[in-house]
Order: structure tokens, then sequence, then C-alpha cells
């Protein structure tokens, strides 16, 4: 099986593994009794932020795994997993809030398909920027990796303090962050 193939066959793995995840991780904070550890890594509410760590958060982890596989013979690893995770994670928003501005508050289900093309178009520009060996460097990838930790630092961190704005809040229940008692 040729480096390539199995990139491709790692990346659409990728893409459901994502997604089950991602939509798995939307309940396991209401399954949890509302643990607040729990809360660092699921969703806590349905704010516009939690959809994006929804898909971000997964991502990390299958990036985590993908890593002892795909870093030798892609010296351009962190970099593009990097590019790839904030194009996913600016997605959901632009999204969302395109919709919204077009037809008022997008269906749940809209919400859904959205995650899924974010989701999608991590892998396939995972894929292309791997497969073409770009953003190589050793800055670039000191730069991804500290991205790709930063960004889990912040989705785990806005968790227990969001900022008071569009993005964080929940649209039904209009509260930021963890839901108050």
């Amino acid at each position: 099986m040729t480096v390539r193939k199995h990139l491709r066959d790692w990346e659409i793995l990728g893409f459901f593994a994502v997604g089950a995840l991602g939509v798995l991780l939307h309940y396991v904070y209401d399954w949890s009794g509302g643990n607040r550890f729990v809360a660092a890594f699921a969703g806590v509410n349905d704010s516009t932020w939690e959809h994006v760590k929804l898909l971000y958060l997964p991502y990390f982890v299958f990036t985590v795994v993908e890593y002892p596989v795909f870093a030798e013979p892609h010296r351009n690893f962190f970099a593009v997993k990097a590019a790839a995770g904030v194009t996913g994670m600016l997605l959901i928003p632009l999204l969302h809030y395109t919709a919204a501005g077009m037809f008022g508050a997008p269906p749940s289900w809209l919400n859904i398909v959205f995650f899924f093309i974010a989701d999608a178009a991590m892998f396939l520009l995972s894929y292309r920027l791997l497969s073409a060996f770009a953003l190589r460097g050793v800055v670039w990838q000191i730069a991804g990796f500290a991205l790709l930790w930063s960004v889990v630092f912040a989705f785990v961190w806005f968790t227990y303090r969001p900022p008071q704005l569009p993005l964080f809040r929940d649209p039904g229940t209009f509260q930021y962050g963890i839901p108050m008692p």
C-alpha cells in the first residue's frame, strides 16, 4: 500500500471518527449529570463555540493518534494539522452565522450539516496539504504544534470562563458557559 493511499484511508477514518465522537460528546455532559470535569471536553450548551469544541477536540485526539504513523513520512504534520483544524473551526461559525443572517436562526439539523461539512473540509485539507508536503520547515512545525495545543487550552479555559460574546451564548437559554442550576 502506498503512503498516499494509507494517508487517504486514515483521513477518511478520521472524518468518521471525529463525526461520531463529536456527536457523542454533544450529550456526554448531560449524561454525566453536569460533571464539571467532563465539561472541559464535552459540549455544555448549544452555543456556536461549544459546537466548534465538539469538532476540534475529537480532531485533536485523532491527530495525536495519527502522529506516530505520519510524522516521519510527512515532516509537515503539525503545521498541516493546525491549518486544517483552524479551517474546520472557522467554517462552523461562518456557515452558522451566514445562514442565520439569511434565514434567521438555523434549525438544529442544519447545524449538524454544518458540523459535518467542517469535519469533511478539515480532513480533505489535511490530506491535500500532507500529500503536497506543504508547510514544511521547523518554524512551521513549531508554530503548528503550539497552535494545536493552544486551541485545546482555549476550549477548556473558555468552558469555565466564557467571554460575554454572542459566539459563547446559548441561543436557547441565553447563558454563557456551564449552565447554572
